[in-house]
């Protein structure tokens, strides 16, 4: 047996926006897959200690009032959930996110803040599966976005409506792994350790291609980065 057929935990979040070093966690899930068609979810609604801003609140349904009446204290829930991120690591259970180093980069900062351990510091973040940077590495000439519900039509998947929860997230993602594997058997049969360091390189090679395009267009800002799936610190 393949480890493609084995166990598998997804990961995801919800914030307050999109900025890894200052945005913080309102939700998150994990969903583990024992690989048989069994799914074991843990959810967090945590109080950010900050208002969430109208427009992440559009994305994923929490208000700052919902989150601060029900929400959990940063640092309790980001020990459980960095807890149940690390056993998996140390256990050598495959870790899937889409766009991994966007909620691998915010926990680790979150960590910080609050004064936890980070996950480098307690574990070897590796193998990580990335659903979007696979995608876009085996199906690099395909039109269109890239979004999760993209992809999840694009490999013939339904798509649920309450995408951007944390928990449906974790789902559809897992999902679309499956797919790819499916329809890329080659991947299954490679070593997960070559298959996180193969991601490394299709990122990064990604990041350069799409900061080169944006030169071209004359575009501002900072384009993408091509570190995955972390972002240093600093």
């Amino acid at each position: 047996m393949t480890w493609s057929a084995g166990p598998l935990l997804g990961f995801d979040t919800e914030t307050t926006g999109v900025n890894t070093a200052t945005d913080r966690i309102v939700t998150a899930a994990l969903v583990y897959d024992d690989g048989r068609g069994n799914r074991e979810t843990h959810t967090w609604l945590i109080n950010p200690g900050v208002e969430i801003p109208p427009a992440a609140s559009q994305v994923h349904g929490i208000t700052t009032e919902m989150a601060r009446a029900s929400g959990q204290p940063p640092a309790l829930a980001l020990a459980e959930i960095s807890a149940r991120l690390v056993d998996a690591l140390r256990s050598g259970i495959p870790l899937v996110a889409f766009n991994a180093a966007f909620d691998l980069s915010i926990i680790e900062r979150e960590l910080a803040r609050h004064g936890l351990p980070s996950l480098a510091e307690r574990a070897e973040v590796c193998p990580i599966l990335d659903p979007l940077v696979i995608d876009r590495a085996v199906d690099r000439y395909r039109r269109g976005k890239r979004r999760l519900a993209d992809i999840a039509v694009a490999y013939g998947l339904s798509v649920s409506e309450n995408l951007h929860t944390a928990e449906v997230d974790v789902f559809a993602t897992l999902d679309v792994l499956r797919a790819i594997l499916a329809s890329h058997p080659d991947l299954g049969l490679q070593e997960l350790r070559a298959i996180h360091s193969w991601q490394c390189d299709a990122h990064r090679a990604w990041a350069e291609n799409f900061n080169s395009w944006r030169t071209t267009k004359g575009l501002s800002g900072p384009g993408a980065s091509p570190h995955w799936p972390i972002e240093p610190i600093g």
